[in-house]
């Protein structure tokens, strides 16, 4: 970690830039630690103050090893004793390191020494630069590094930039200021607070996602998943905001509303590129469990895939008065009890389903399901599934025939399915599923048991295997279906199988999964390397362009802001999107929407091993030596989207032969999240008068921690004991106020210090508590 003040040094050494393994004479920890006397050296600086919130001064760390003697001597002389000389020393060996390039790894290697490939997740270079969250893991990645290399291993510890992104491009539109600049602006602050903090870092290996030299590679990459047909156009809803005259990614929309300047929101279809990672889903599956991650990560992304086997059953649409749907259609849901099928007394179809576009609604039901759908169309789907504590739907006016009875049952349209999931429509089982069960009640809908539990358990909704009942009822004629007292396994299989030879279903295998929504109408993101030829009938696949024509370079213009209309600002660039057809040698149209924030982060930890190849993504001899990555931390809150996108992109490269390992990353550790310091809050009523928290009415009002007392569990004010006080400790957050610098911590106290402190505040993957008295203590 590049400490060394309890050490003993003879006078006048100088500690090794490399940390090189040595045998040290380990002092009692007392000895490096001396009370404060009367000295003026260590008052705290006023940035110090208020950082430590006043906290007084306990001890100072000990001088450095080369003043050891000359110190020491002082003291026992009784002569004020010196404080360490951090700014000193820590600047001193930084720019050591940088001039003579003490941790880069070699192009060369001997291949015959064991390696240690250590990567954190790359930063999105923000405004706010560093906040003391971030070195937590970078200071344990940076342990290993360095210990790894004492050790004899070729250490690959590389950092980069994740650039591309819709902050820069949001802070472009409102200043004018072009998001190349600010990107710049940004990565040199991050990259100087790294280095002031005294990471082993590669810089050679620097790279950045919005550098042409890299998106080449990733534009390549998506060339290779187009011409495996895993790249493909579909209609999907996009957030379209009429006000801001532009489409915005789900994270901008909130309550159906955007997140800038409050303006209605609504979702229009539009054609967009698609990934088909649910290719991949049993694979994605399979090989999480080799891997050494943390099982609530692994639970997370076989969650987030959500594989689940059960059948498909074929409805026949029987169309209202008016209804527009054609004799003869049918309707797919999903369902994994097939069991239960005697016990539908209605289906569901998401407003999105394309059954309710072609004319589904009776002529009676026309009017309301349009306004529901549009209503539907301004919300999330997250607003629409977890946030949506009340059920809602209309009646389409139309049915749907009973595959076994011939029962017609209604058809209603309802936001809590979603179009994206199975077939986007459900067969409604109000005994025996909860979601069901709210809406039938809400809406009059009566609810057939046909699976009994054990003894005593009567109360419906019944979720839980049992035995068929009613399954047909007593004298119901179901064309040769009979599952009554089969258990559920048994009756799934018998139904599942009827299904098939009646030809109105069979066995399906569902995932939550869905296909990745791979483009944006923005600027500021790597352009698509694809034309499409003028006169070309318009369902004729664009083209791609060569190899030798990438990188296609995002153009630099001054023009980046929306033009009203849900088309990419790159589709106003005449000059750029009119070109050729590489093919043909006619005229062609680029295609003008740009590649997520996501993209570039998919592959980063492969050109850490060959940054400078112009010829190819990475050396085969390179990767196979190097990988896979051997320890990689980040936050868990990439534990779905980065890890599973990156995941896929490995598995289709590994397909290729580009990679010869299966999995990107071996072993993955989250660390935890660093809250703010403790707040201490107490309320108050509009009299002044103290009240508890969920009294109406109630202000918070905060106090100082030199105001309270610990008591028992709690905390009460000095000044009156009677009143209890609020300690709660939050995310830091500017709106707060109480977000950390690790600026002003490192200019106070020393990069060691920080780095040694964030360490020894408990587990890695824990969730802490800053304390700036504890900074002060490690000092």
């Amino acid at each position: 970690m590049g400490m060394r003040t309890c050490q003993a040094r003879p006078t006048g050494a100088v500690a090794s830039p490399l940390l090189a393994p040595c045998t040290p004479v380990v002092r009692p920890f007392r000895s490096c630690v001396k009370p404060v006397t009367n000295n003026p050296a260590a008052a705290p600086s006023a940035r110090s103050t208020r950082l430590a919130q006043h906290v007084p001064r306990a001890v100072e760390v000990a001088p450095s090893p080369t003043t050891q003697g000359q110190a020491d001597a002082a003291n026992s002389n009784g002569g004020p004793s010196q404080a360490y000389p951090f700014t000193e020393i820590e600047k001193k060996w930084q720019a050591y390191w940088a001039a003579n390039k003490t941790f880069r790894t070699p192009d060369d290697i001997d291949t015959s020494k064991p390696k240690y490939y250590v990567l954190d997740m790359f930063p999105y270079p923000s405004g706010a630069g560093l906040h003391v969250g971030h070195p937590e893991g970078y200071t344990a990645t940076d342990i290993m590094a360095r210990y790894k290399r004492m050790k004899g291993f070729n250490v690959l510890h590389p950092m980069g930039w994740d650039a591309f992104g819709l902050p820069a491009e949001q802070y472009a539109i409102q200043t004018g200021t072009h998001p190349r600049v600010t990107t710049e602006i940004n990565i040199n602050r991050f990259r100087q607070q790294l280095q002031a903090l005294g990471f082993s870092y590669d810089w050679d290996r620097e790279l950045s996602t919005t550098d042409p030299e890299y998106y080449k590679w990733t534009q390549w990459i998506f060339l290779q998943l187009y011409n495996k047909g895993l790249a493909y156009q579909a209609e999907v809803p996009v957030n379209w905001c009429p006000a801001l005259g532009t489409v915005l990614a789900n994270e901008e929309v909130i309550d159906g509303k955007s997140e800038r300047g409050g303006h209605p929101v609504v979702r229009l279809p539009m054609k967009q590129w698609m990934l088909r990672i649910t290719a991949y889903a049993d694979r994605l599956l399979d090989d999480l469990e080799g891997l050494d991650w943390a099982d609530s990560i692994k639970d997370m992304q076989r969650n987030w895939i959500g594989r689940s086997e059960g059948a498909d059953i074929q409805f026949e649409v029987v169309g209202g008065e008016g209804s527009a749907v054609a004799p003869g259609t049918r309707l797919s849901c999903f369902t994994t009890r097939p069991d239960t099928l005697f016990g539908v007394t209605h289906v569901v179809v998401a407003p999105e389903h394309p059954l309710v576009a072609a004319g589904l609604a009776a002529g009676a039901q026309a009017e309301a399901v349009k306004a529901y759908v549009e209503a539907a169309g301004r919300k999330s789907d997250l607003e629409r599934t977890e946030l949506q504590k009340d059920k809602s739907g209309v009646a389409t006016g139309s049915f749907v025939r009973h595959p076994a009875t011939g029962e017609l049952l209604p058809v209603w349209v309802a936001d809590y399915v979603l179009g994206g999931y199975g077939s986007g429509a459900v067969m409604a089982v109000p005994a025996h599923d909860a979601r069901d069960w709210e809406f039938a009640a809400k809406y009059g809908i009566p609810a057939k048991r046909v699976v009994a539990g054990k003894a005593g358990a009567d109360d419906l909704p019944y979720t839980e295997p049992g035995a068929a009942v009613n399954s047909p009822p007593a004298g119901v004629d179901a064309k040769g279906l009979d599952i009554n007292g089969k258990d559920t396994a048994a009756a799934k299989a018998a139904v599942t199988e009827w299904l098939a030879a009646s030809g109105q279903g069979g066995k399906q295998v569902n995932y939550k999964l869905r296909d990745w929504l791979f483009a944006r109408q923005r600027y500021w993101g790597e352009p698509f390397p694809l034309v499409y030829p003028e006169g070309a009938p318009a369902d004729a696949p664009p083209v791609p362009l060569p190899e030798s024509a990438l990188p296609l370079v995002l153009p630099d213009t001054d023009n980046f802001k929306p033009k009203g209309t849900p088309e990419s600002p790159l589709a106003a660039l005449e000059s750029w999107v009119n070109t050729t057809d590489p093919v043909s040698g006619g005229p062609a149209r680029r295609e003008t929407s740009t590649m997520p924030q996501w993209a570039g982060s998919c592959w980063y930890y492969l050109r850490y091993i060959d940054p400078a190849n112009g010829g190819k993504l990475v050396d085969p001899e390179k990767e196979k030596y190097w990988m896979p990555v051997d320890l990689y931390v980040g936050g868990a809150e990439h534990a779905v989207l980065h890890l599973l996108y990156a995941r896929f992109w490995h598995k289709v490269l590994y397909d290729l032969g580009v990679v010869s390992t299966k999995e990107p990353f071996g072993r993955l550790v989250s660390q935890g999240m660093i809250l703010g310091e403790v707040e201490y809050t107490v309320y108050r009523d509009e009299a002044g008068a103290v009240v508890g928290e969920e009294h109406p009415g109630a202000v918070p009002h905060r106090v100082s921690e030199a105001e309270v007392d610990k008591k028992g569990d709690g905390y009460v004010l000095k000044a009156d004991p009677a009143v209890r006080v609020s300690a709660r400790a939050h995310k830091m957050s500017k709106s707060r106020g109480n977000v950390i610098n690790p600026d002003d911590v490192v200019a106070d106290f020393g990069a060691d210090s920080l780095r040694l402190y964030e360490m020894f505040m408990g587990p890695l993957r824990d969730t802490k508590v800053w304390s700036t008295r504890g900074v002060e203590g490690v000092h």
